[in-house]
């Protein structure tokens, strides 16, 4: 069965149908762990309290670039962050990281930002789930430099280029596709998951509710579509579907430490 290593299950899209009947969806499709995300630490509770409506979800806690910059948001410390790691569900920091393209935050608030939740995965050895988009150069440089070699973590819904690739892997980082790569403009990121990324750094996620896969683009994406990115994923690796899954499961416990493994109920 397939993991999905990256969705927002608290988002306002699911509410009407409710967590419980998302992850069952997910399940019957094979889908048999999620890892919903946090994007704003003030807002944890809530996102604890979706991992809580399923046994078959964790989550994380951190906050995205583009709130880097909130009043809410910079008051909290690596210590703060460090605290709610505590929590057994809470297996990751993060989504953090540059978001060059959108800008909502200034570059040196997400830096800081950034910053911050390293110093929280070297104090706590949990993985970092790193967003990076149009800032492959600083994320490269701020990634060699963090922790002489002892962060670990993603680089989530890849879409930056071969270089970012390349310096992420020989970090020890993994490499998450999401449903992009199924998008017919996306042949760069496609070339690299074949040339550069091996098997055993991949993981492959929805980002749910955004970015659903070919066939399902214009719908809310959900767990369940991880599927369909899976198998586009397999072939561009040239291996079988059963075998990418258990790869894809392996690698996320491999970097996930603290993640349960959940029985097929």
């Amino acid at each position: 069965m397939l993991i999905d290593s990256h969705c927002h299950l608290d988002d306002e899209k699911f509410a009407e149908e409710g967590v419980t009947n998302i992850v069952a969806r997910a399940r019957d499709a094979g889908v048999s762990q999620m890892l919903t995300i946090c994007c704003d630490i003030a807002e944890f509770d809530d996102i604890l309290k979706t991992a809580l409506q399923s046994d078959y979800l964790d989550c994380t806690v951190g906050t995205h670039p583009h709130s880097a910059d909130l009043e809410a948001e910079k008051k909290f410390t690596a210590q703060d962050i460090i605290n709610y790691t505590k929590h057994d569900l809470v297996v990751g920091i993060g989504e953090t990281g540059l978001d060059y393209f959108y800008d909502n935050a200034p570059r040196e608030a997400q830096k800081k930002n950034l910053e911050k939740h390293i110093e929280a995965c070297l104090e706590t050895d949990l993985p970092i789930i790193i967003h990076s988009r149009d800032s492959d150069e600083d994320m490269a440089d701020i990634l060699k430099h963090a922790g002489q070699g002892r962060l670990r973590g993603v680089l989530h819904c890849f879409s930056s280029g071969g270089e970012l690739a390349k310096a992420a892997l020989d970090l020890g980082f993994y490499i998450s596709m999401s449903g992009i790569v199924t998008f017919k403009k996306a042949g760069d990121i496609r070339d690299v998951l074949r040339t550069i990324v091996p098997l055993d750094r991949l993981l492959v996620e929805t980002d749910a509710p955004y970015l659903a896969p070919v066939p399902l683009r214009g719908k809310t994406n959900e767990p369940s579509f991880v599927t369909h990115t899976a198998k586009m994923v397999a072939e561009i690796k040239n291996v079988p579907e059963d075998e990418l899954a258990r790869i894809t499961t392996e690698n996320f416990f491999t970097l996930f430490t603290k993640a349960k493994r959940r029985t097929a109920a």
